[in-house]
């Protein structure tokens, strides 16, 4: 262990949905499990899911609480407890070294061991879900330091991928990389429509087109997103403040593709509306892969419509800590074709992460940051 820890940690927690969060001291753990570390946060990013748990309508975390919110960060590690010093590729991991890291999968499950699909883990050990009051206390993303399960996979950060960007990878972009995966291959003849214009739908749009789609439509708001589509390779942008009918945007993506519809929707949008007009626009035979919906309403809904149109509807939840190194990669690969600093917004110390919440909630912002350590953000190569 490199110097001395503290005996706290600084950290932005939930005390009652609908309430502002709270800067509490949150005890740092002094015994750390086996496989288990321990980092310092250097950038955290906010997600739409920070704010819907904020809000009470994602999920009941009554029996958490308080509880440090935030899912989507990057550490450097600060101890290790017993075990191998590598990540989840073998790769030696040493004090000081940046990772991301999954939720903790037992390992030991039909879905991690039969089905591999440790997304579904029975055992899962999720960020955000355990009090900051028990053990081992950190167990979110806004605090100035954070506790790595003992079987979360973990990934050493690139050393040109700068900590922002790595933050965001850690939910949005490995939520992508999976749901790609799950969707199959997109051909050069394929329209993709991305619902939705959050984090999690740009980088759906960058994923289509480096995977070859014909055309890339997008359904979503507010405009200062919409032209982010456009810089990353969007070829049609509908606004949703000004086409407002799910049906008028329907009928929109019909006309576009001969009146077929479209074999390949993405819902990123998490709007419950937004699944019965993803389906409405769908081509027969077409795919859709369902993201965002990660909320506690209902819809009305005709299944019927699955039947007739013999759609192939097409779940995908979280992701493996192959998706995280796959997004990772996916951010160096691509570095001369986007320009990744799009998506980042304004920077917040910790003590202004309700600001950040507020320009998330009201969607002045994409991706507001919260910089731990903003002397050791690096530039990631961008085109001219």
């Amino acid at each position: 262990m490199t110097g001395v820890l503290p005996a706290t940690s600084r950290a932005a927690a939930l005390t009652a949905p609908g309430r502002p969060l709270e800067l509490l001291d949150v005890e740092i753990p002094t015994v750390i499990e086996r496989d288990a570390l321990l980092v310092r946060m250097t950038s955290a990013t906010l997600c739409g899911t920070d704010v819907h748990v904020a809000d009470g309508v994602a999920g009941d975390v009554r029996d958490a609480l308080p509880l440090i919110l935030g899912h989507e960060m990057v550490g450097r590690i600060v101890a290790f407890g017993d075990g191998p010093r590598t990540d989840s590729l073998g790769r030696p991991l040493t004090e000081g070294d940046r990772i991301v890291w999954t939720h903790g999968m037992c390992g030991r499950c039909r879905a991690c061991v039969i089905d591999r699909e440790p997304s579904l883990c029975d055992n899962r050990r999720r960020s955000m879900s355990e009090s900051a009051r028990a053990y081992p206390f950190l167990n979110g993303g806004f605090s100035e330091y954070g506790y790595v399960y003992p079987t979360a996979g973990r990934v050493r950060v690139p050393d040109d991928v700068p900590d922002a960007l790595a933050a965001a990878s850690a939910c949005s972009l490995r939520t992508v990389m999976h749901g790609f995966e799950r969707l199959g291959r997109i051909a050069e003849t394929d329209t993709v429509v991305v619902q939705g214009a959050s984090p999690v739908g740009l980088f759906a749009v960058a994923k289509a087109v480096v995977e070859g789609a014909g055309r890339v439509i997008v359904i979503g708001g507010p405009a200062a997103r919409l032209a982010v589509d456009v810089q990353w390779g969007a070829d049609v942008c509908i606004d949703v403040g000004e086409v407002t009918s799910g049906s008028e945007r329907a009928a929109l993506v019909k006309d576009l593709t001969d009146g077929r519809g479209a074999p390949v929707v993405l819902e990123m949008s998490g709007i419950p509306a937004a699944f019965a007009e993803g389906i409405d626009m769908l081509r027969l035979g077409g795919r859709y892969l369902v993201v965002g919906q990660a909320h506690l309403r209902t819809v009305d809904f005709n299944p019927s419509v699955i039947m007739h149109k013999q759609a192939t509807l097409i779940g995908s939840r979280s992701a493996g800590v192959d998706h995280y190194w796959k997004a990772l990669e996916f951010l160096r690969a691509n570095a001369d074709r986007f320009r990744w600093d799009a998506l980042l917004s304004s920077r917040y110390r910790l003590d202004q992460i309700n600001e950040a919440v507020k320009a998330m909630r009201t969607w002045s912002e994409i991706k507001p940051v919260i910089a731990f350590d903003q002397a050791r953000e690096r530039s990631i190569s961008s085109p001219p």
